[in-house]
């Protein structure tokens, strides 16, 4: 190496490279020197270079003299991938303080959405980690539902999931009779690593693409949730007899001949709790919460409870519902239709004209519904003071807006989003979207099965002296994180709002105040979606934390077992207990709240994406129209925008955007024109037009015509650059 044409960088970086490739062993300035033929006129910078890599972590110097190299320790991590359409991924750590990492797809080592993974991180640039996934510790599952396309010697299912960016090579052996262009059920059977693709075999035939019936199976396949009843379970129930004997009455408290009606949805077929009330001789109300006494008929061991185990939930598609129990038992002899007796486990307040609870009972009961209300009567009744059973309707009501006014006193949220429902034809296509709104009918209900439900957790939750805690089953939700909140925070200002995040229990009360002010507005969903974003998700567990957004510090679900077993699991636990008996096995119903949670969000997702498929159903003959949005999402590759008036959400794709080049500006939400200035921002009016969509690849896309305010935009940033090049400042 010749002292010439060496530069200070070639100098350094092998100096470097002579350490790494020795990292066990201990040099002085001579071994240096000598290895890397370094002249003796060069002592001098050759020691200043060895004490600065000591100094920048590089070298140590464990004796005078002398250096070794200090190799980094390998970074591992674990935590679960969150893969891209374009086969990349993001690793979301188990450790919630931990940034995500990014994997390139040659990365991946043959990993899927789901799996939780072991990665190496090796790399930062900026503020992104990167790494690679070493070993697969527990694998998500690896049935796919995908169109599966056949030629002469194979065939590949492309996937329906944007979550699954691989093609599934199936042999022609593994097709199990599916042709060309139907929609299937593919399992993974291996994955080579010479191969691009892993190899899977087709194990159930959903049926021809665009089909309703087969698109709604898919998106329940999709989300590995159930979409048909074994037909033996559906015999066993058939065999339950619902007739209520002499026998069963003399063990329950008889509400038979006291004035008790449902209110449900219009189109509610399983009717899981009924309202009863009457004057009591001290002028007090006597409210009964009574809720179907599913476990009656249901036994623990049973072929029937284990199928609830495992679905754990009905699931609410737009057109149709995949029940928990067979309909004999859910739409039958479970669900308190008017003018049938019914078994009930029920809740039973003593209330005064305040709502200040007096006495409270819980035990099982017989009940005979005298009305069943839809939500739209009993609101008529409510509004109008007139119709069956007013006075009691019209007294309930009352009781409740008391509750509701005191429950958000003392610091419960309310997120009362709008509900997208369709009014659908004979054959399911949707014929127009409207917006389920919350009435007083709705909130009746409402705080009462609250009531319900919180009192039932705090009869086995709360401790009393020298007794240990009873394994019981709770309804969750933790505080928000305060780093989702901030950035909340600072996302609605833009809008003109604000909130105060420097007091933990005033937090709830800022939260209902920007949510009142928003009501309404055009800009209303989009914050409504980002503030429940900000919040953290209730679950089921038997570590009781309270209810951070009800504002209780007991919360199960009691009210709901004819559609969620996590109640059942209550109703059990709550009548052994009444009886004395000692505290449940917490093993088993630690594992039951992780699968309820689990399928509860499986169900929310499929429900979501049902919603989706009929919006673009219904905006199928719309091609051309011209619509008022929001930018509801920007990615590097477009906006998302949702239209104002149904809230149908599409993307502008930024080839579309043809006026300039438009760059991704992750930190502040936004694209901007390279050449023009132009920033399309989250929460940004535009004016879209539809140009597709495909309900196979299930998108609606849009293109912006909002062409005079580009004019506008570009125009201000032209004058601000002249004003920038002749050095102009803005006065003060």
């Amino acid at each position: 190496m010749s002292k010439k044409n060496r530069s200070k960088t070639d100098f350094l970086q092998n100096i470097i490279n002579i350490f790494e490739a020795n990292p066990a062993k201990l040099y002085n300035y001579r071994q240096i020197a000598a290895v890397a033929n370094i002249d003796n006129d060069m002592r001098e910078l050759l020691l200043i270079t060895l004490d600065g890599l000591v100094l920048r972590g590089i070298l140590t110097s464990p004796a005078s003299g002398k250096y070794k190299y200090n190799k980094p320790e390998d970074i591992f991590l674990t935590g679960k991938v969150d893969i891209t359409k374009q086969g990349s991924a993001y690793i979301v750590p188990d450790d919630e303080s931990s940034d995500d990492i990014f994997v390139y797809e040659h990365n991946m080592n043959r990993a899927f959405h789901g799996d939780r993974v072991k990665v190496k991180v090796f790399n930062k640039k900026g503020s992104r980690a990167e790494g690679e996934i070493v070993e697969i510790i527990e694998k998500s599952k690896r049935t796919f539902v995908g169109k599966i396309e056949v030629s002469s010697k194979y065939a590949f299912v492309i996937p329906d999931s944007k979550n699954m960016p691989y093609d599934i090579f199936i042999p022609l052996a593994n097709l199990n009779g599916a042709q060309k262009g139907q929609k299937v059920l593919a399992d993974i059977v291996e994955w080579k690593k010479e191969m691009k693709s892993p190899t899977g075999k087709v194990i159930d035939i959903l049926g021809d693409s665009g089909d309703v019936n087969v698109e709604m199976h898919a998106i329940l396949a999709e989300f590995d949730l159930p979409y048909s009843y074994p037909e033996h379970i559906e015999k066993l129930a058939q065999r339950i007899s619902g007739k209520i004997t002499a026998a069963d009455c003399a063990k329950r408290r008889d509400f038979r001949d006291i004035a008790t009606f449902t209110i449900d949805p219009k189109d509610a077929k399983d009717f899981d709790d009924a309202l009863s009330i009457r004057t009591l001789d001290n002028g007090h109300w006597e409210i009964g919460v009574h809720i179907a006494d599913v476990t009656h008929y249901v036994k623990h061991n049973s072929s029937i409870n284990r199928e609830a185990e495992d679905r754990t939930t009905s699931i609410y598609l737009v057109d149709r519902t995949i029940p928990m129990l067979p309909e004999r038992l859910s739409n039958f002899i479970c669900s308190l239709r008017p003018d049938e007796e019914k078994l009930c486990f029920s809740a039973v307040f003593e209330l005064d004209n305040r709502a200040t609870i007096k006495s409270e009972w819980l035990g099982r009961t017989v009940i005979l519904s005298k009305r069943r209300f839809t939500y739209e009567e009993a609101q008529e009744v409510i509004e109008t003071g007139e119709g069956d059973y007013s006075q009691e309707l019209l007294k309930l009501n009352f009781l409740a807006q008391i509750m509701r006014k005191n429950r958000f006193k003392n610091g419960a949220v309310t997120f009362e989003r709008e509900e997208a429902k369709f009014e659908l034809d004979e054959n399911g296509k949707p014929l127009r979207v409207y917006f389920k709104e919350m009435k007083e009918s709705n909130q009746l209900v409402e705080e009462f099965m609250l009531l319900a439900n919180r009192k039932v957790a705090e009869k086995i939750g709360k401790k009393v002296a020298g007794q240990k805690a009873k394994t019981f089953v709770y309804r969750i939700h933790d505080k928000p994180d305060f780093d989702k909140l901030n950035n909340f925070s600072s996302f609605i200002k833009r809008f003109g709002y604000s909130m105060k995040l420097d007091n933990d229990a005033r937090l709830s009360k800022e939260m209902n105040k920007v949510l009142s002010e928003v009501k309404g507005k055009p800009e209303a969903g989009l914050i409504e979606t980002l503030a429940v974003r900000s919040m953290a998700k209730a679950i089921y567990s038997t570590d009781n934390i309270g209810h951070y957004g009800l504002a209780f510090p007991y919360y199960t679900h009691f009210t709901s077992p004819i559609r969620r077993y996590p109640d059942m699991m209550v109703h059990r636990l709550l009548a052994a207990y009444l009886n004395g008996e000692k505290s449940a096995d917490a093993d088993y119903y630690d594992k039951m709240c992780k699968q309820s949670s689990l399928m509860e969000q499986r169900a929310v997702d499929a429900e979501r994406a049902s919603i989706k498929y009929k919006m673009i159903e219904f905006m199928e003959d719309k091609i051309g129209e011209v619509y008022d949005g929001l930018i509801s999402g920007v990615t590097e590759w477009g906006i998302f925008v949702e239209l104002i008036d149904t809230k149908i959400e599409g993307m502008v794709s930024v080839r579309s955007m043809k006026d300039d080049f438009y760059c991704f500006d992750e930190d502040n939400y936004r694209i901007v024109g390279q050449s023009s200035g132009i920033t399309y921002t989250l929460g940004d009016k535009v004016t879209v037009k539809l140009t597709n969509a495909d309900l196979l690849q299930k998108h609606i896309d849009f293109q912006l015509i909002n062409q005079e305010l580009n004019d506008y935009k570009a125009a201000q940033h032209t004058v601000k650059n002249q004003m920038q090049g002749r050095g102009w400042k803005r006065k003060k």
